[in-house]
């Protein structure tokens, strides 16, 4: 039976480097998506300039047209007094709320008094650190992508307690955002130096793939960014999820397919996914190991796996 979904669907960023006519095309077709939330912005390299904040703000209020809430993301890594500059001008946009994804961003906006969503890279662990973000603006904060399911419920039981109410999200769907760097590892991999790049990660938009000698994709390179090989997809937790608290599941866009992880997530929230269903939306191997505690490569509901009940 159908039911009210009480999980809320938001569109990550897109992590990976694409052209203007395919952020234009995919966020064409996202305005007809059931997805709630939709975060837009470059959050990974500086460099990747083909679309400005003009531009970013352009496509928003298109989505807001079609009934989305519209956030702006931040840059993870600021390297320079141009990105600060840039960042400035993001934090002032007046329109749209902004996702907060390094101190400086953090900083601006509170001292603005700015609302702003807290982004996984903050790294927000404990109810003391979630409270001093809430009396600073904050309206909604993502856990970290390690952070397991049980630890989450904890987490959540103890705002609950403290009476923190800024609704929770997880990243339920895409490659996993891990680490950071000053270099770029995809202008290495070209032999390219990282300020004469010629924009190579262009020719990756699901990023490069780094493997192990017996093949397996242990990585997956995106300019400066470091993701997991594996494409975490927590479907079939869209109910646990709902049930502990959490109150948004992200989708990190992909290049293909991205219509329909939407509909399997739209369909698990709403207690429409029904078993057997292929875990394999696109072509990639799923993990979901940190959710469930394990490493987080592992893939818990793959065959033999059984996930542990809830705590």
């Amino acid at each position: 039976m159908s039911t009210t979904p009480t999980l809320q669907l938001s569109l990550g960023p897109v992590l990976f480097y694409w052209t203007r006519e395919h952020y234009a095309d995919f966020y064409r077709e996202a305005a007809d998506w059931p997805v709630d939330i939709v975060h837009l912005g470059e959050s990974v390299c500086s460099r990747r300039r083909d679309m400005k904040l003009d531009d970013w703000l352009g496509l928003g209020r298109e989505l807001a047209q079609s009934g989305k809430q519209v956030v702006l993301a931040s840059q993870t890594l600021i390297e320079s007094e141009a990105d600060l500059r840039d960042l400035r001008r993001l934090c002032d946009n007046g329109e749209f709320l902004v996702e907060a994804n390094d101190q400086s961003a953090l900083h601006r906006l509170s001292a603005a008094s700015q609302p702003f969503v807290a982004g996984a890279s903050l790294n927000l662990y404990n109810p003391a650190t979630l409270a001093v973000l809430a009396r600073a603006g904050m309206q909604r904060w993502q856990a970290p992508v390690e952070m397991s399911r049980d630890d989450l419920a904890r987490l959540l039981a103890d705002c609950r307690e403290q009476g923190l109410e800024a609704p929770c999200e997880v990243f339920a769907y895409g490659h996993l955002p891990l680490a950071w760097s000053s270099r770029c590892f995809t202008a290495r991999r070209y032999q390219k130096p990282k300020d004469r790049c010629q924009f190579v990660c262009q020719k990756h938009p699901e990023g490069l793939a780094l493997r192990t000698q017996e093949a397996a994709q242990v990585f997956t390179l995106n300019g400066i960014q470091t993701l997991s090989g594996a494409c975490q997809d927590l479907r079939h937790e869209a109910p646990a999820m709902a049930e502990m608290g959490v109150g948004v599941a992200r989708l990190s866009p992909r290049p293909e397919g991205m219509a329909e992880v939407v509909a399997a997530f739209d369909a698990a929230r709403r207690g429409e996914l029904h078993a057997p269903d292929p875990l394999s939306l696109v072509d990639a191997e799923i993990c979901d190991g940190y959710w469930h505690g394990r490493p987080g490569m592992d893939h818990i509901r793959a065959e033999g796996l059984n996930p542990a009940p809830l705590c």
